[in-house]
This record gives structure tokens, sequence and C-alpha cells, in this order.
């Protein structure tokens, strides 16, 4: 492996191919997310085994309100039901757990264990664990500038290191790589200021079959990479 300066220190994950993978399989969609499940755990532990900092998953778009009512509620339901049997774990091996995304709108069940969860890590030292909820990048934004007008900041003395501070995501560094499974080759409206100068890595490999081996292969491939932040 390489110099630990040369790791990335923030890896995020468009989890794609659920839906896919349990129709391959001739099964309900939502076994794919239940199946999806696996991929976290194993994420998690690669993550925490190779000693990297932040990890973000995009969970939940403010697009998916599109999908099927059943579908949506099953996926709130089964977020709560694993936040709230992994917290103790999580807690145990230090694991920071922090949400982005615009909470108001998701179930009043599901925003009290989100909150709960956060109470119990926030001191945790160990790995940084986001998930990205009813999240979209061009609301976060959107938010942020709202933010700025309320608090009538010059327009003259703001600069992209004060923009970042209003950002939901202001705790977390910009990512070094973003991961996409199942093929896709889009950001669709995730991390997109932080994204500017991401690596991409794009997989054909759906979600639910992601381990810890194809983690490793991400982390090959950054090293590979040269990045020159627009120097030579």
């Amino acid at each position: 492996m390489k110099p630990e300066a040369e790791k990335p220190a923030h890896i995020a994950f468009i989890m794609d191919g659920n839906g896919r993978w349990a129709s391959q399989r001739g099964l309900p969609r939502v076994m794919g997310h239940r199946q999806g499940l696996k991929a976290i755990r194993a994420v998690v532990e690669a993550a925490r085994e190779y000693e990297i900092p932040f990890i973000t998953l995009y969970s939940f778009s403010s697009e998916n309100w599109k999908r099927p009512r059943s579908e949506v509620q099953f996926l709130f339901s089964l977020m709560r039901e694993r936040l709230k049997r992994e917290a103790a774990e999580l807690h145990r091996h230090q694991v920071r757990v922090k949400f982005i995304g615009f909470r108001p709108a998701l179930p009043d069940s599901l925003q009290r264990i989100m909150k709960e969860v956060e109470t119990l890590t926030e001191k945790n030292t160990g790995l940084t664990l986001t998930f990205a909820i009813n999240y979209g990048g061009r609301q976060e934004i959107l938010e942020a500038v709202q933010k700025i007008l309320k608090e009538g900041r010059p327009a003259g003395g703001l600069t992209e290191a004060t923009f970042r501070c209003y950002l939901q995501s202001s705790f977390l560094p910009d990512p070094d790589i973003i991961v996409r499974t199942a093929g896709e080759q889009r950001l669709s409206n995730f991390l997109i200021w932080q994204a500017s100068y991401a690596e991409f890595y794009f997989t054909e490999k759906l979600w639910p079959d992601f381990d810890q081996k194809d983690f490793l292969a991400v982390l090959k491939e950054y090293r590979r990479r040269r990045r020159k932040f627009g120097g030579l």
C-alpha cells in the first residue's frame, strides 16, 4: 500500500445497482436494497482496516422521491432498522456517524434515530461515516446562498473557504475519489461543489456485490493516479 500521505482521506460512494441486482435474480427490488447493506458493512470494515478517515455514502437522493411510494417507505424503514441495530457496534469501533441532506421531509422516526446515532458517536475519533439522505448537491449550494443572504454578508468578502463553511458538508474534506458502481458514469447531483478536483472510479460491479477486494482495487487505482490540481 502506498505511503500514508498518498492514501485518499475521503472516499465517496454512489451506491448504484441494488434494483438491477434483484431483477437479475427474479427478486423484488427491495431485496437488492437489503443485500446492499452487506456492501456498506464491507466498505466500513475496509475503511477502518486501511485507515481511511472519511467515507460518504449517497444513500437517498432528493430525486429518489420519484420512485414508487412503497419502495421509498421500505428504504426509510430499512435505514431506521439498520441504524438502530448497528449503532452500538459503530460506536464500539470509534466510528463517528454524520448525516447530510434535508431532514424535515424525512419521517420523524427516522430523524429521531439519526439524531440519536449522531449524539452517541459525536466524540468518536475514528472513521467519520457520513450518510447523504434526501441529499442534493444543488439544494445544498442553494441553502448555503440563502444562509449568506439572510446574514447580510457583503459579497466582496466572500471567498471559497468562507462559502464552504455554509455547506452542510463543511465538516468534510473534499472527496479525493468518488466511486460509482453499476456502470453509470455521472454524479447525479452528488457533492457537486466538493467534487471539483475529485478523481472518479467507475465499475460495472453492482453495489450489492461490492466487497473489500473492490475497495482495495479503488485504493490501488488511486495510487496510480497523478493529481495535479491545475499544475504541471
